[in-house]
């Protein structure tokens, strides 16, 4: 029989690839010698659309909710920068109520900077002139599919010369318009790329302060973060050649829809192509799938080095406000979700006991504000008991506690016995307190 000999080596101490992973930091891009790329903007941040997608898309608001969930946007970015803008409704008087407040607030030095949406039309923009705000949001719709079907007659140039007069409406208001190019993934360049320069053209006379900006929408989620991929789908592509066309990156926004699961994939691919600002909402609500999680672009353009840190702990309260509202988040949602953090594998408890790091993409507890926790099934073993006791307790039992021992035998005959569902720390709460002063414990406080 061949001997091989081993090609690993052991080492001294593991490689925990620090700078990737750092104790008190969400995961570090690190890039090989050479590949940064040149279009990545010096900074990148987000916009919020919550008080205008969010709510169109099921949110119940009223003023008084409105404006607490852009108080916790206020308290979640700080100084950081890393949120910027929040846009609103302006046609029904509650929505123009959430606006006058947000305009107070923000004037009182909130961090957040109010902006409004209309469609595209000089009606919409006489909405907006005195409303107080400094840039408003216009729908331009940009795909064939809207352009042939939403205009009587229809077609590309009817649509550019009705949303061309509007522009030029909210040039004379002295705002600055941006400009929603829905359904961007599905439309032609030879709309798009005209329609960009013209409007420039259009502003090219007034203050720089006006400058339009574009908000690149991929309104169904059909965007891809392929390079390679064939105009309208890609998305860097499109984001590359708004860029070639004049635009700075600042004037570029992103606002993605998560339809077939690219939302982040998407969001990461537009700023990486030299796109400075991604649009969404804080715990991804929004029309059908919903908005771009904010949070979850963030957590990335942190690890990029492109934007301050947020105070993501702020995000429970959201979490506890959009659950007094019924529309709390799914139990499996990423980071924020009930059980985001749970486990109910024994070997992940196992894994946890020994090295809580193992089984943690980083600092869950310290920049989430959430504990790692464990349901207790029939595959958690005496790991996932004392995992969980310590948890509630600060206290860790010897693997060989008899109670300890006695307690998951308890539990594994109810399992036997054909109970589904899993066994929570209220549950066991009760008894699992009486074992701390039964046995030895292996140590205290941790």
């Amino acid at each position: 029989m061949t001997q091989h000999s081993p090609t690993v080596r052991d080492v001294p101490t593991p490689d925990l690839f620090p700078a990737a992973f750092p104790d008190g930091a969400f995961p570090q891009v690190i890039w090989e010698d050479g590949e940064r790329p040149a279009s990545l903007p010096i900074q990148a941040w987000t916009t919020e659309t919550t008080h205008r997608d969010g709510q169109q898309g099921g949110l119940p608001l009223n003023t008084a909710d409105g404006l607490r969930i852009y108080d916790l946007m206020g308290r979640f970015t700080g100084g950081s920068g890393a949120l910027r803008q929040a846009e609103f409704f302006v046609y029904r008087p509650a929505d123009r109520a959430m606006l006058e407040g947000a305009l107070d607030r923000w004037r009182g030095g909130h961090p957040v900077e109010p902006t409004t949406w209309i469609r595209a039309t000089r009606r919409d923009a006489d909405l907006v002139a005195g409303l107080g705000v400094r840039e408003t949001g216009m729908l331009a719709s940009a795909s064939d599919y809207h352009t042939f079907h939403k205009f009587t007659p229809g077609g590309r140039a009817q649509a550019a010369r009705t949303y061309l007069d509007a522009v030029q409406a909210v040039l004379d208001a002295g705002l600055r318009p941006r400009l929603h190019l829905e359904d961007a993934t599905r439309a032609p360049r030879e709309f798009i790329l005209p329609f960009v320069e013209a409007v420039q053209a259009l502003a090219a006379p007034y203050p720089d302060s006006q400058a339009p900006k574009f908000r690149v929408c991929d309104t169904m989620g059909v965007g891809l973060p392929l390079e390679g991929a064939a105009w309208p789908r890609s998305v860097p592509r499109m984001i590359r050649e708004l860029r070639a066309a004049g635009l700075r990156a600042e004037s570029l926004e992103f606002h993605p829809h998560n339809d077939t699961h690219l939302v982040v994939a998407n969001s990461l691919a537009a700023v990486l192509a030299g796109c400075a600002a991604i649009n969404g909402t804080l715990l991804g609500k929004g029309e059908r799938t919903g908005n771009a999680p904010l949070e979850g672009v963030l957590l990335h353009l942190s690890g990029l080095g492109l934007t301050g840190d947020a105070d993501f702990t702020v995000l429970n309260d959201l979490n506890d406000l959009y659950e007094e509202l019924g529309q709390s988040v799914p139990a499996k949602y990423p980071l924020f979700g009930r059980d985001a953090h749970r486990t109910r594998a024994g070997i992940h408890a196992d894994g946890l006991n020994k090295f809580w790091p193992m089984y943690a993409p980083f600092n869950v507890p310290a920049l989430l504000g959430r504990p790692l926790d464990l349901s207790l099934t029939k595959d958690s073993g005496v790991a996932g008991l004392i995992f969980l006791i310590r948890q509630h307790t600060g206290t860790e039992l010897a693997k060989d506690h008899a109670g300890l021992r006695a307690l998951h035998a308890s539990l594994t005959a109810e399992f036997d016995a054909g109970r589904q569902t899993a066994v929570e720390w209220e549950e066991i709460a009760e008894r699992a307190l009486k074992l701390l002063t039964e046995g030895p414990v292996v140590r205290s406080g941790s």
